[in-house]
């Protein structure tokens, strides 16, 4: 076996109906449910036009060299509807990764979404294809397509551990992963969430809700008050 340029045809999807419950739960209550773990970096930013509900797929891994993208097109060949294709990059963000011509194959194949640790060219193209692409900046510098990297296999991107076959959920604020076997405990926790926010909100609008616990708080960590102006 090759070991680091290998392509591993298979994953172990989540059933799809349980995928799509994610698509209108806000990745910050998701995010929160799974105490605060599963959030990518902030240097992972969306790069298209939000949309009116969640970007929400299984993940297609790629890990691929630093500025070399033909792991990334291998991917995209392989890719079913649905899939979001996540590539880790060693961290390179001297080269554009995909641009507009990716873009326009990974809508033609229904890809649901492309997280890159990495940057993108065809900015003004790419924001109104359709396709949510999350990425660290952008730059006119093309890739290489050399290999090697592979397909399908554990990764790191933004900080956070991806399987193939995680379900990944992307909103104007970020990217998120949901490990599939914790997916319906996960689910439950955004709801939850979820339906106290809509509870809370109005009160805080108000200034009717309950903001006690940040004194209690303060106390509990002993946090002193003085009741004095500070002078250096």
């Amino acid at each position: 076996m090759s070991i680091g340029f290998r392509v591993f045809t298979q994953r172990d999807l989540p059933p799809k109906d349980l995928v799509e419950k994610f698509k209108h739960i806000p990745a910050a209550n998701i995010a929160d449910g799974m105490n605060r773990s599963a959030a990518m970096a902030s240097y992972i930013r969306l790069m298209t036009a939000p949309t009116e509900c969640n970007m929400v797929g299984v993940a297609l891994t790629v890990r691929a060299r630093g500025g070399d993208n033909l792991m990334f097109h291998k991917a995209l060949n392989m890719a079913e509807e649905g899939d979001v294709i996540v590539l880790s990059n060693e961290g390179d963000r001297s080269y554009a990764l995909m641009g507009e011509m990716m873009a326009l194959y990974a809508r033609h194949k229904k890809v649901a979404g492309i997280v890159i640790e990495g940057p993108v060219r065809d900015v003004e193209a790419l924001y109104s294809l359709g396709v949510p692409v999350y990425a660290t900046g952008s730059t006119p510098g093309g890739p290489y397509k050399d290999g090697p990297g592979e397909v399908n296999v554990g990764i790191s991107c933004g900080g956070i551990f991806v399987c193939p076959g995680d379900i990944i959920v992307g909103d104007a604020d970020g990217v998120i992963v949901v490990p599939k076997g914790l997916a319906r405990q996960c689910l439950e926790g955004g709801r939850r969430l979820l339906l106290n926010e809509e509870v809370k909100g109005p009160r805080l609008a108000d200034g009717t809700g309950d903001r006690s616990w940040v004194e209690k708080t303060l106390d509990q960590k002993g946090c002193e008050t003085i009741d004095g102006i500070w002078l250096p």
